[in-house]
């Protein structure tokens, strides 16, 4: 269906709701919340036309508006159609105000319940009171209507995540949930976070792609502990693992009826209370709150609570999950190490192919490429080159952007417990690279220029660990400016690594960290610097970030945590730079503890050389010259086990100590 014909399908439909529809909001989430979602919940993709992750549609009688944030502003210019209109957030007004000020009063605003957080909600309640307006929730989702050929919903089997990689026993969560639950005098909770039930109850899943996680809901009272989910996914050893643990598994589509009994005190267990799952059975619970996390519960769940009694605050596993336990925090660490070693076996092998095939300098070299006509010859092959037109056939010397990712995947694939990506590679060259969050298209992704920059961004998921990468090189002659831009950009990266800051400080304060060596350029980038990762989980995990964003004072960094490090900058239409570390948040031995606060820093994880050629060594202090030696040295080392000859040498040669 084109987009024309969508949008008339949708408004068709938006007339002869009851009551008739000035405007429908079509959100990315699904009924979780999720960042990312499966291909049947990619409504919002499918009205716009829009690929990002993040964004909301509004279709009114006449008009079409996109918003989404400064991560995907240049995609979106690429991929909207003229019947849309870009609304740049953080520049062009907020999507309840827009409403608000230009829909009609006592207008009807359609939103699926079940695809909006009560945060969310309520804001825009707040919002459409001073003109009556109303916010209409519509009994299905009109957009699966229109949606004639949407994917179908696949039956993806529940796995056990075994203690050896999880590190905590079903058993210990409960028993810490539910202390939570009698501190904040709660009779129960409810878990819509796909990655928050995956956690507590040591399960993964694959219903979303690149997230191990599985469709389901999840509610924990003081004695008893349920799951809903399609039980067509769940085997017989799943079955076993939930109920040893007290967890009764009952369909997806009757949470909605147990959450009103939740509300009323009438669920109970099917079965009889299973003794030894954390529960307190010597204890009455007789406190009437249930607990929803208004960030992440839809608002189809909190219309059947009774809104005098609910606790609307942030999920205790929010911050239980985010704090890693030292199962978890090695498994992390020698994900990351396996991870490395993939990626510098794809340097090598990339930097082989830019030279045999383009005639590119390479890696190490500055040089103009040995021939400016691209070299699609037939003699002199090398093994490799003949491997690689096996494969790839046609026009078998050109490399693009989704072939050189494709083989990225393919180192990743052969390390241990690799369970597959962690998220679409972002594999960029030249322009595409100044498109922060691009994603490559076989049949419309650039092919490489030796001439230009590559930036990948790219991930794992490991049973021991998910993984996050970025790494920005060249392989022919890089210019003054993008040599000026990639230092500022490293030496962020490098100040906010080695910070040391005081216990209660939170991402918001440290942002500013990795943008002053931009902002002394007048440089800057649109997105935040770093957020948190998961084990065998999510790529982006909360609830702590550091951004400039408001959100990312919420919640102060904590021993344990994983944040990235991740600045970055972007010329459109010319190239991008980003630089990219996992960090493990850890107690800093300081030589003084002012105020007894105890001090925090970090250490870095992630492990692949920075490219020499693209460093103006005259910006570099002697304090972070010395850091980048210190970190090649340890990068050569760890890898090594992982490289063969050729690989090891070429390592040592890109982590070579580097004089002023």
């Amino acid at each position: 269906m084109g987009d024309t014909d969508t949008l008339a399908a949708l408004r068709a439909l938006m007339a002869s709701h009851s009551p008739p529809l000035d405007a429908l909001i079509v959100p990315s989430e699904d009924y979780h919340q999720s960042e990312y979602v499966s291909g049947r919940d990619k409504r919002r993709e499918f009205v716009s036309g829009f690929s990002g992750s993040a964004g909301l549609a509004l279709v009114t009688i006449n008009e079409a508006r996109l918003w989404t944030d400064g991560r995907y502003f240049l995609q979106a210019t690429q991929e909207l159609s003229d019947q849309w209109t870009l609304m740049r957030m953080g520049e062009d007004p907020n999507v309840d105000i827009w409403m608000a000020d230009n829909l009609p009063e006592n207008a009807a605003i359609g939103i699926d319940p079940w695809c909006i957080s009560i945060d969310t909600a309520q804001k825009w309640e707040r919002a459409f009171v001073k003109k009556g307006q109303q916010l209409v929730q519509t009994s299905t989702n009109l957009v699966d209507e229109a949606w004639k050929d949407r994917p179908p919903v696949e039956i993806n089997p529940v796995i056990v995540h075994p203690l050896e990689f999880a590190g905590r026993s079903v058993e210990e969560k409960l028993k810490d949930l539910r202390q939570k639950l009698i501190q904040e005098k709660a009779r129960g909770i409810i878990f819509t976070a796909l990655d928050e039930v995956a956690w507590l109850y040591n399960i993964r899943g694959s219903d979303v792609s690149y997230c191990p996680v599985v469709h389901a809901y999840a509610i924990v009272t003081s004695d008893s502990a349920f799951i809903y989910v399609d039980k067509r996914r769940v085997s017989s050893e799943v079955t076993r693992h939930l109920e040893e643990n007290g967890i009764e598994v009952r369909e997806y589509s009757a949470v909605g009826s147990d959450v009103s009994l939740l509300a009323s005190d009438q669920l109970k267990p099917g079965e009889a209370k299973i003794v030894g799952n954390g529960s307190y059975e010597e204890e009455d619970n007789n406190y009437e709150l249930v607990w929803a996390d208004p960030g992440s519960c839809c608002y189809a769940l909190y219309t059947k609570l009774n809104s005098e009694k609910v606790l609307l605050q942030q999920s205790p596993l929010a911050l239980a999950k985010a704090l890693k336990n030292p199962i978890e925090l090695d498994g992390l660490k020698n994900a990351h190490i396996r991870d490395g070693a993939a990626v510098v076996q794809y340097l090598v092998w990339l930097d082989k192919q830019m030279q045999e095939i383009y005639g590119a300098s390479g890696y190490f070299l500055e040089g103009e490429r040995a021939n400016k006509k691209k070299r699609f010859m037939t003699l002199t092959l090398t093994n490799s080159v003949t491997r690689y037109m096996m494969k790839y056939g046609r026009e078998s010397t050109k490399l693009t952007e989704v072939t050189v990712s494709d083989k990225l995947e393919s180192f990743r694939a052969s390390k241990e417990h690799f369970r597959g990506l962690s998220f679409p590679t972002i594999s960029s060259v030249g322009p595409n690279a100044a498109i922060i969050h691009y994603g490559p298209r076989a049949e419309t992704c650039a092919e490489l220029d030796p001439d230009s920059i590559y930036l990948f961004d790219s991930g794992a998921q490991y049973l021991d660990g998910t993984t996050d990468i970025t790494r920005t090189v060249h392989f022919g002659k890089p210019s003054a400016h993008e040599k000026a831009c990639y230092t500022a950009v490293l030496k962020g990266h490098i100040a906010l690594g080695n910070a040391r800051f005081p216990n209660g400080t939170n991402g918001h304060a440290l942002d500013i960290l990795a943008r002053v060596p931009l902002w002394k350029n007048g440089l800057d980038y649109r997105h935040g610097t770093g957020h948190g990762i998961g084990s065998y989980l999510n790529v982006h995990e909360g609830p702590h970030l550091i951004s400039f964003r408001p959100q990312a004072r919420n919640v102060p960094l904590q021993a344990t945590m994983t944040v990235t490090d991740e600045p970055g900058y972007y010329e459109d239409g010319k190239f991008g730079i980003r630089l990219e570390n996992v960090l493990i948040v850890k107690e800093a031995d300081t030589r003084f503890n002012f105020g007894d606060k105890g001090y925090l820093s970090f250490e870095h994880i992630t492990w692949a050389p920075y490219q020499r050629k693209l460093i103006d060594l005259s910006l570099l202090s002697p304090e972070e010259l010395d850091w980048l030696n210190s970190y090649h040295s340890k990068c050569k080392d760890i890898l090594a086990p992982y490289l063969d000859e050729s690989e090891k040498a070429w390592l040592k040669k890109a982590t070579e100590p580097i004089t002023a």
